[in-house]
């Protein structure tokens, strides 16, 4: 969400006539976009924070801006914290920037400013589709921070759309802190199968992904729209958080171990190819050993296919910091982190090692240390070498290599007829 906050920040800021550069230091205006869901996430905020203060004392008129979820609804902690921040703007809060660079330069910001869709963007692009989220859940701030769900109209997001395909994207992943609850709040009641079917018209587009669902609103219709519709990627980000009842009770997550296992059994027969991403925090406030082993058993269990895992941290303003003690010490968290992590290894060793020998649709990305790279429709990273030109295109790789994290292969014979070498070179 913060990526594509930056991007429209960035295209507002080039109607205005400004320009990228590659080094803070040779910039007018320098904006950070922050997140705090984690203390670690936090800290690098304020060690970022700290060595722009050298180049704003430098350049006194360059501006500075710091943006995103450190900033809440008042941001006079923050100033007196960091007294040469010339702007303090909360997520999706663009104005008082772009108040203050139209004043530099002498124009009317307003007047220069269209939609807000990225001006050079990549193959793949990021599209808020709902901002905010209801749902209060006891150990995170963003509801404090972003507000509440509000969906942008279905032809809202598809004119953005349109818009990408015409400027050269591929795919797009649509966004949302709870990106299934997309439409509650409309007036037409749309879902987010309604938008799957309107996007999955578009021409130039050729996959459409999403994140982050949320168990509670992962329905069925959605389900059988990721199975029928041909640009829908079979990869679901559905995060569990932890697998014992009375954890995820303390966490106010709204379903049970068991409807998360139904869930994840009833996504697994309507879309047979389906690839299930989870999220896992380790440590939560009185989370025995026992309780935690329930969250070892559920993942050993459904052998998901990769698992983001972090250790609780306390977030200022959360429920749980006001009603719960964090007494389970940093080591703890540290050695339950470290144990998901290696079980879920050897599964994802085991799962893409089943991939080795099979002929996977990959649309390329980009290069890295010369190797084109890319993704399969389930989000596994593939490496293939290759001296034609391939970057948006999509095509068939032989998987002969796995590891946990990603997959080695080689261009099909047919790939290679069809994508000549480009003169632009690798960029």
């Amino acid at each position: 969400m913060n990526t594509a906050d930056s991007e429209r920040l960035g295209a507002a800021l080039e109607q205005m006539g400004l320009q990228p550069v590659e080094k803070a230091a040779e910039a007018d205006v320098i904006v950070l976009n922050s997140c705090v869901v984690r203390q670690g996430a936090e800290d690098k905020v304020v060690s970022n924070l700290a060595w722009m203060a050298p180049l704003k004392k430098k350049q006194p008129q360059r501006i500075v801006a710091l943006m995103g979820c450190m900033v809440g609804p008042k941001s006079d902690e923050l100033a007196r914290r960091f007294p040469y921040v010339d702007v303090f703007m909360r997520p999706q809060e663009y104005e008082p920037l772009l108040e203050l660079v139209g004043e530099r330069l002498g124009v009317d910001w307003e007047g220069c400013v269209g939609p807000l869709t990225p001006v050079r963007p990549d193959v793949t692009c990021h599209v808020p589709i709902i901002h905010g989220c209801d749902l209060m859940c006891t150990f995170c701030i963003i509801p404090y921070r972003r507000g509440r769900q509000v969906s942008r109209p279905v032809e809202e997001v598809a004119q953005e759309v349109e818009t990408l395909a015409s400027r050269g994207v591929k795919e797009v992943t649509l966004l949302g802190q709870t990106v299934d609850a997309y439409g509650h709040d409309l007036a037409e009641n749309p879902s987010l199968a309604d938008l799957f079917m309107r996007l999955n018209e578009i021409d130039g587009i050729e996959r459409i992904r999403f994140l982050t669902s949320h168990p509670m609103f992962m329905t069925q219709e959605i389900i059988q729209a990721i199975a029928e519709l041909p640009k829908v990627c079979e990869h679901i980000n559905l995060p569990v958080q932890a697998g014992d009842d009375e954890v995820l009770n303390q966490m106010r997550r709204r379903y049970s171990r068991a409807e998360y296992i139904n869930l994840v059994s009833r996504i697994r027969q309507t879309v047979p190819d389906v690839a299930i991403a989870t999220d896992i925090i380790v440590g939560f406030p009185g989370e025995t050993e026992e309780q935690f082993q329930h969250t070892l058993d559920l993942l050993s269990d459904l052998r998901l296919d990769k698992v983001h895992c972090a250790a609780y941290s306390t977030r200022p303003g959360t429920i749980a910091s006001r009603t719960m003690d964090d007494a389970i010490s940093d080591t703890e968290k540290t050695s339950r982190r470290q144990r998901v992590e290696h079980q879920q290894e050897k599964i994802q060793t085991e799962i893409n090692a089943e991939l080795v020998g099979t002929y996977q649709e990959i649309l390329v990305e980009g290069r890295q240390r010369g190797k084109w790279q890319g993704r399969t429709r389930s989000n596994k990273l593939v490496f293939f070498e290759d001296q034609a030109y391939h970057l948006g295109n999509l095509v068939t790789v032989k998987i002969d290599r796995s590891s946990p994290w990603s997959l080695q292969g080689s261009l099909a014979v047919e790939a290679r007829l069809v994508n000549p070498v480009h003169s632009r070179g690798d960029n």
